[in-house]
């Protein structure tokens, strides 16, 4: 399977079995009062912005991805590393911290 991007274009290009995300945003609010981020849970639902190649077995077939662009899944809350590029908020995780792809 080769890799694949959304109509959102980005400079980075997952490596393996590695999946680039950007995190689904909900606002939240408590009594009418909208929370800071910094008060705000981690959302663990994340849409899926670009994929690696896969993992090579053992024996050197390639294992195909899980999933393909522009599916939402549920990850691991603190998985991954986060970056940012130009101006926006991803995620790079490992296909294993991917818990289900959300239909």
């Amino acid at each position: 399977m080769s890799s694949t991007t959304t109509k959102t274009k980005t400079k980075l290009q997952p490596l393996s079995n590695r999946v680039l995300v950007r995190r689904l945003e909900k606002e939240e609010t408590i009594g009418g009062i909208i929370l800071p981020d910094t008060a705000k849970k981690k959302q663990e639902q994340a849409e899926v912005i670009a994929i690696g190649k896969g993992k090579q077995d053992k024996n050197g077939k390639l294992i195909p991805m899980p999933v393909k662009a522009g599916d939402v899944i549920l990850m691991e809350k603190y998985s991954g590393q986060e970056v940012t590029l130009d101006d926006q908020e991803y995620v790079i995780l490992r296909a294993d911290d991917i818990i289900a792809i959300i239909e």
